[in-house]
């Protein structure tokens, strides 16, 4: 009986797919599942939980429940919570501004590199500014790579040079002057109060000082950047999350051959 009761209740499931009208997916099409976290700046206990419900009420949630919450510290308290959100999204009608470059693997790239070069690509890669962070220009940059996606300094055709973190603006065009580099790579993981859009900035206002910015291709990347962002800072392409040395290579080199074909 129950098993029957189940199948007759999962042929009432709703099934269809309107991009128009995107919801997020959970259990079954349509449900509008949201896991959310947060934390509020008040004590632990009943208030607390409630004040989370209604808050999410309040965002657009149905059925809104809080399925744990933890004190981090006297008057600050977690949440992990669960809804239904009521909004939808017009995914038919999304346009994302994406790097255009057809990706490559690093033998493919390193070949393109000598039919249509014929040399070595001079590419250099820092964390500038304050930022102390390396795992992002070290997954581009260094050999061994990230995830089975080779670094820069492994290519053939490719003379990559990695200045690691905290590298002073000035230090970084410096550098690209003595080096004659062809394209400038800025890693940015810290991003408290946009400090990473400051700097980014400014290194693109140095560069124009100095006359060099339509000399370089400018890329950047990190958690926060998009290529859309990228460019309204004044770069050329920004690579965010899941994005390889791949991405950042075939981009360089099919970047290069179409402006010295202009």
């Amino acid at each position: 009986m129950s098993g029957g009761l189940y199948s007759m209740q999962s042929k009432d499931f709703d099934k269809t797919l309107d991009l128009s009208k995107v919801k997020p997916y959970g259990d079954t099409m349509n449900d509008g599942k949201v896991q959310l976290s947060f934390t509020l700046p008040v004590p632990t206990g009943a208030e607390a939980i409630e004040a989370a419900k209604q808050l999410l009420k309040q965002m657009g949630f149905e059925n809104p429940q809080v399925v744990f919450y933890k004190e981090l510290t006297p008057g600050f308290t977690f949440f992990n919570c669960y809804g239904s959100t009521t909004h939808t999204v017009d995914y038919s009608t999304i346009y994302v501004p994406k790097v255009e470059s057809d990706v490559m693997d690093m033998h493919e790239t390193d070949q393109y590199i000598k039919d249509h070069i014929g040399r070595p690509l001079v590419i250099i890669g820092a964390s500038t500014g304050t930022d102390a962070h390396t795992v992002g220009i070290d997954a581009i940059m260094n050999m061994k790579g990230y995830a089975g996606h080779y670094g820069l300094e492994r290519y053939e055709m490719v003379d990559a040079y990695n200045l690691g973190s905290q590298v002073p603006n000035e230090e970084f065009i410096a550098r690209a002057i003595e080096l004659k580099a062809d394209a400038l790579l800025v890693s940015q993981t810290v991003t408290q109060k946009d400090v990473h859009i400051k700097n980014l900035v400014e290194l693109v206002e140095l560069l124009e000082a100095e006359g060099l910015r339509k000399k370089v291709i400018l890329a950047c990347g990190g958690p926060r950047i998009s290529h859309e962002l990228a460019q309204e800072l004044g770069y050329d392409a920004g690579f965010g999350m899941n994005t390889y040395a791949d991405d950042v290579a075939s981009y360089i080199a099919q970047e290069y051959v179409r402006r010295n074909k202009l």
